[in-house]
């Protein structure tokens, strides 16, 4: 894979070319941006770039065929490190980055960046999912971020700023990445084989919002249709939370025993309760909805129906963040949908943000 096939991010790699022309290439950045547009794959692709052994005639060009790409490429470079969460996890364990209770410190991310390079002149670490970072596991990276490694490179990757400790936003540069063009979401839904026609991956990527993993949810038949009937119950502002409820809860459990299941799919609903209230606050303070993600139909109606102004709206999607939170803190689910989905109802019935 080349720079060319990572799409919506040339900005980013010129900033980062630019820095190392310059020699003030940071030593820990946080890559922060909405789920899905490419930020993992830019940052193994920066990886890359970063460990190639062969000159190139332009700072972060990887050959692609020297050892170091090819290892890259297959996960097995040994300079480079990995962390992310663990799909029955609520948080990175700890001992991903200091190692088990019987070898503390003596594995680990935190070791393993602090050794010397094996093959090239760097150590790179890439931290995926950091919203997921609790505070033990801040705590640990805290003397990496604050004493990096001579020659080594930390990256750390989630949606928000604000999702981050503070301990964290303070020793990483933020880079942002914006959504992806919906023509660029169409392409990889085709090229890729997700979509097998043409104008069905149009069809997707217009209500994709620019996010590779939503467009997924949209492609898969029956979460399209259960997050369309959802889409069209908060437009129409008339809807019964409890029975709303009772149908999320449902649609949760289909996804099977497992609590890693049940909370992936949970996590989708509430994304599309998010998506939806953010395009009605974008609808309400004029911006162009059209290009957001959900039919512009769709919204204008929600718009019509609204009791409230954009204030309401943007309490929903806070609303909706909280909600975010709390599925990965072992909340349970049933009450969770069900307070969840009263708020949001009650909002829209009286138009007013709710009173703490």
């Amino acid at each position: 894979m080349s720079w060319q096939d990572i799409k919506g991010h040339a900005e980013v790699l010129e900033k980062f070319r630019r820095a190392v022309a310059r020699g003030r290439l940071a030593s820990t950045f946080l890559f922060v941006g909405p789920e899905g547009v490419g930020k993992r794959t830019f940052a193994v692709k920066l990886a890359q770039a970063l460990l190639c052994s062969e000159d190139s005639a332009q700072p972060l060009d990887p050959c692609g065929t020297c050892e170091s790409c090819v290892q890259v490429t297959a996960g097995t470079h040994p300079d480079l490190h990995m962390v992310k969460k663990p799909k029955d996890r609520s948080f990175i364990p700890l001992e991903l980055f200091i190692g088990d209770k019987q070898h503390r410190m003596q594995q680990g991310l935190c070791r393993e960046i602090a050794l010397k390079p094996y093959m090239g002149g760097r150590k790179v670490a890439v931290i995926d999912d950091a919203d997921h970072l609790n505070v033990e596991g801040a705590n640990c990276l805290l003397k990496t971020l604050e004493e990096p490694p001579p020659r080594s490179i930390l990256i750390l990757i989630g949606t928000s700023a604000e999702r981050q400790l503070p301990t964290i936003r303070s020793r990483a540069q933020l880079i942002r990445f914006g959504p992806l063009a919906e023509a660029d979401v169409a392409e990889l839904l085709f090229s890729t084989g997700i979509v097998d026609d043409a104008s069905r991956a149009r069809e997707i990527a217009a209500r994709s919002g620019g996010s590779l993993a939503m467009a997924r949810r949209w492609a898969d038949e029956e979460l399209g249709r259960f997050h369309d009937a959802l889409v069209r119950q908060w437009a129409a502002a008339d809807y019964s939370a409890v029975r709303m409820a009772q149908s999320v809860n449902e649609f949760v459990a289909e996804a099977g025993k497992e609590a890693a299941a049940r909370r992936d799919r949970l996590r989708q609903v509430v994304g599309v309760g998010l998506e939806f209230h953010r395009q009605l606050l974008r609808e309400l303070s004029g911006a162009d909805c059209e290009q957001a993600g959900l039919p512009g139909d769709v919204i204008r109606t929600a718009a019509s129906n609204w009791r409230g102004d954009w204030e309401t709206a943007a309490a929903c999607v806070d609303r909706c963040l909280d909600a975010l939170a709390y599925v990965d803190r072992n909340a349970n689910l049933v009450t969770l949908v069900e307070c969840w989905l009263d708020d949001l109802s009650a909002m829209a019935v009286t138009g007013r943000p709710l009173v703490s």
